[in-house]
């Protein structure tokens, strides 16, 4: 999410800690797609700082809206739908003393149908900590979820109320992926993000259809820390992020992509892969931001990255694998949110050289989400629901 009282002008490169050629910005030499425009999904329906969306994997073609306050809004997938009742409503747990802080993350179990299981992510009021949380439906009634069925799976210590990261998905392997923040704060001051003994500063990726060592989860037998260095965290599947905000899998190729919130100069795209270290705090985007700290063994660098001219604070969307558009098949769509500019990313070339400025509709895109097409959402916080339309 955004970063307030980012101080743009007092930005100072460390160009000496290069480990990796820079292409030039490319944004700049590429104009708007005029084809596309931005357009309000849901004309009838508004919410109150929506942070994402998303589908039920139950064949109902119901989305489900989160509120950065602590509700959650269901509602049936078609423009002319009136009303958005609450599927559940936990804001008196929910934390919103920090900009930053909220109902963050919702992720519904590939067996949702059978079970009724789901997943949240947010932050605890009275206590700096983040919570990941399964429920229930109700049984009863598809719309409703059980309030008092919450079994907290995990929870993590935040030092500051700032970078919490957020996101949870479940990976096409059916383990549960989510993020933390660094802990806050500027420049990561414990320096998490080199450190494997804390589930801050990484994307993590647990069994929650098992149990081990008297916690509700279990660790994947192949997750890359479950045997050491003496001292990691074994939910770890990446590290040295500073604050992934959202990620998303490719439905095709089963990729991770993430955005990564930077500090002063760069926002960046990566492609997380387990065991790699992404170079927070010892690097920024393809830069050394702090000589003292070494990484923890090699970086895996960034996609591409994109200075404070083009933005300040990343979102990161998905690869598009929908019908409607066919000329955005295979591109990984993102957005700033401070700026408001969508881009494009060829997934397959990878290259930075295939970023392309898609629009720039000057909203605070807080997040993208799915239909169970593959269609694209965009949240923003005006409220509104948007989606891409071409005016051809």
């Amino acid at each position: 999410m955004h970063k307030p009282g980012l101080l743009l002008g007092s930005l100072s490169l460390l160009l000496a800690g290069l480990f990796l050629l820079w292409s030039p910005d490319p944004i700049e030499a590429r104009g708007e797609n005029s084809e596309f425009e931005l357009r309000v999904a849901f004309p009838n329906l508004e919410f109150d700082r929506p942070t994402y969306i998303t589908h039920a994997p139950d064949d109902t073609q119901r989305l489900f809206v989160l509120e950065q306050h602590g509700e959650i809004r269901v509602f049936e997938n078609r423009a002319s739908v009136l009303s958005a009742p609450t599927f559940l409503d936990i804001s008196k747990k929910v934390s919103r003393r920090g900009n930053e802080e909220g109902l963050l993350g919702l992720a519904f179990h590939p067996r949702f149908r059978e079970n009724g299981m789901f997943f949240v992510h947010y932050s605890l009021r009275g206590d700096r900590r983040g919570v990941v949380s399964r429920f229930r439906v109700d049984p009863q009634d598809p719309n409703r979820a059980l309030v008092d069925s919450e079994e907290v799976l995990l929870t993590v210590q935040q030092p500051y109320r700032n970078h919490n990261g957020g996101m949870i998905e479940f990976g096409p392997d059916g383990y549960l992926y989510l993020s933390f923040g660094d802990g806050g704060s500027r420049g990561d001051p414990k320096n998490n993000g080199q450190n494997l003994g804390t589930l801050l500063g990484a994307i993590l990726r647990i069994d929650i259809d098992s149990r081990s060592n008297g916690a509700p989860y279990s660790i994947p037998a192949d997750n890359p820390f479950r045997k050491g260095p003496p001292g990691a965290r074994p939910e770890i599947w990446a590290y040295g992020l500073r604050n992934v905000w959202r990620f998303s899998f490719d439905r095709t190729t089963g990729d991770l992509w993430a955005g990564d919130v930077g500090q002063n100069a760069w926002e960046e795209v990566d492609l997380i892969v387990g065991g790699k270290n992404y170079g927070w705090r010892s690097y920024e985007g393809f830069e050394r931001y702090d000589s003292r700290t070494q990484p923890l063994g090699d970086v895996t660098p960034p996609l591409v990255v994109y200075s404070p001219r083009q933005g300040v604070s990343i979102t990161g969307g998905y690869v598009y694998r929908g019908t409607r558009h066919p000329e955005l098949v295979g591109q990984y769509l993102f957005a700033d949110f401070e700026s408001g500019r969508i881009w494009t990313l060829d997934a397959n070339s990878r290259k930075a050289s295939s970023m392309k400025l898609l629009l720039h509709p000057r909203k605070n895109i807080a997040s993208f989400g799915e239909s169970a097409e593959g269609e694209l959402f965009l949240c923003a916080f005006d409220g509104r629901i948007y989606e891409f339309h071409s005016p051809r």
